[in-house]
């Protein structure tokens, strides 16, 4: 029995040969810490832009906090998660190649719904219907086209996205696989904790492939190297000044640099020099180039020449009467208001629309759109007319 192992023993390497395969792979699946960061701030500005574009959709104080990158499975979602959830998928289609899902507590879909439709958040009874996941679909694609345009001007590149999927995922009869290929393994959690107003305080989670967000810091690092390079560019400005105190001691060792160019000046110069020879060489080298520009510059009066006419004579002088026989879209506007969509649909044959200006007060004219003038109505035989009595600006 020397030198053989037991079954037991057999079975302890193989375990531990299969661990080191797990944690070999897990270790493969990681960020650095570069790549976190980066992703985390990515993510803090695309949502700083989404929560507000979130806010002016539901009429609400939305507040979307500091992101947390971490890493999870599909296991893990099982556990944190509830159960059933909203899955958005957004798809990049220009300036990025690859996809991310958000995932949301259904609750908060029906609240966030129920806000956007004109109600006050509190109709979150019944089941999940298309309804919810057509207006919360619309709602991330506003939310995610506002955080792509963030991204475009950061990344100083054009980003879009495909119109978002939302579908509700019930974690227990779904795999990973089913709703994407990169959840059956390890892939990247960036977790939001969102409020709205009262309504809401839950969290908020984006998933991502490591691909992808590799793909994202490569795209910030480029963005950041131009930065690098103006810093860069600092010795070269301190070089610049080390000329500096040395031109303030004379010393004859630039003087040869110098003599290319001022060759000819100091021959001409020569002459006039001669009788002041108590005058210092370094500002003799200092009044050389300035004498030298004065003899070099040659002034004379500036000549223009003259106005001719050309053409015919009615090009010279507006013609009105080309103008006299446009059309215009003369359009008289009783009043206005704004409706919600849920009122828009409870419109009926009866239904009183009331508008935001008084009984009596003057109507407005425009032409073409442009406000032009107020006037009143009155009846001219059996239709309507207006009279107008101010103009604004005159056409």
């Amino acid at each position: 029995m020397d030198g053989m192992l037991s079954q037991e023993e057999i079975n302890a390497l193989l375990s531990g040969m299969g661990t080191d395969t797990k944690e070999d792979t897990a270790a493969l699946e990681t960020l650095t810490d570069a790549e976190k960061d980066a992703l985390g701030e990515m993510s803090n500005i695309s949502m700083g832009t989404a929560a507000t574009t979130l806010s002016s959709l539901v009429s609400q104080r939305v507040n979307i906090t500091t992101p947390q990158v971490s890493y999870a499975v599909w296991d893990d979602l099982l556990k944190d998660s509830d159960k059933p959830c909203v899955f958005i998928q957004i798809y990049y289609k220009d300036g990025l190649d690859g996809n991310n899902i958000l995932v949301m507590k259904e609750n908060d879909v029906k609240i966030i719904t129920d806000l956007m439709m004109g109600g006050d958040g509190s109709n979150t009874e019944g089941e999940l219907t298309e309804l919810h996941l057509s207006a919360i679909s619309e709602a991330m694609n506003q939310m995610m086209g506002s955080s792509s345009t963030s991204l475009s001007s950061m990344l100083e590149k054009t980003i879009d996205i495909s119109p978002p999927s939302a579908s509700l995922v019930d974690l227990n009869d779904f795999k990973g696989e089913e709703i994407a290929d990169f959840l059956k393994g390890r892939f990247v959690k960036v977790s939001f904790r969102m409020e709205i107003g009262d309504l809401v305080d839950s969290e908020l989670m984006q998933l991502y492939p490591f691909d992808f967000a590799r793909d994202l810091y490569q795209q910030f690092m480029r963005y950041t190297t131009g930065g690098v390079a103006t810093e860069e560019a600092t010795p070269a400005k301190e070089e610049t000044k080390d000329p500096t105190p040395a031109a303030s001691i004379p010393q004859p060792q630039p003087q040869p640099m110098a003599q290319p160019q001022m060759q000819q000046p100091q021959m001409n110069m020569n002459i006039p020099m001669q009788g002041m020879p108590q005058m210092d060489p370094s500002m003799m080298q200092q009044m050389n180039p300035m004498m030298m520009q004065q003899q070099n510059v040659n002034i004379a009066p500036a000549q223009f020449q003259p106005f001719t006419s050309m053409g015919s004579p009615l090009l010279q002088t507006e013609n009105i009467d080309l103008l006299l026989d446009v059309p215009l879209e003369v359009t008289v506007e009783l009043g206005r208001t704004s409706k919600s969509i849920k009122e828009i649909l409870d419109f009926a044959p009866g239904t009183i629309i009331e508008l935001n200006r008084l009984a009596g007060e003057p109507i407005d004219v425009l032409v073409n759109g442009k406000y032009v003038a107020k006037g009143e109505v009155v009846v001219i035989e059996e239709a309507f007319g207006v009279r107008v009595t101010e103009i604004i600006n005159k056409v």
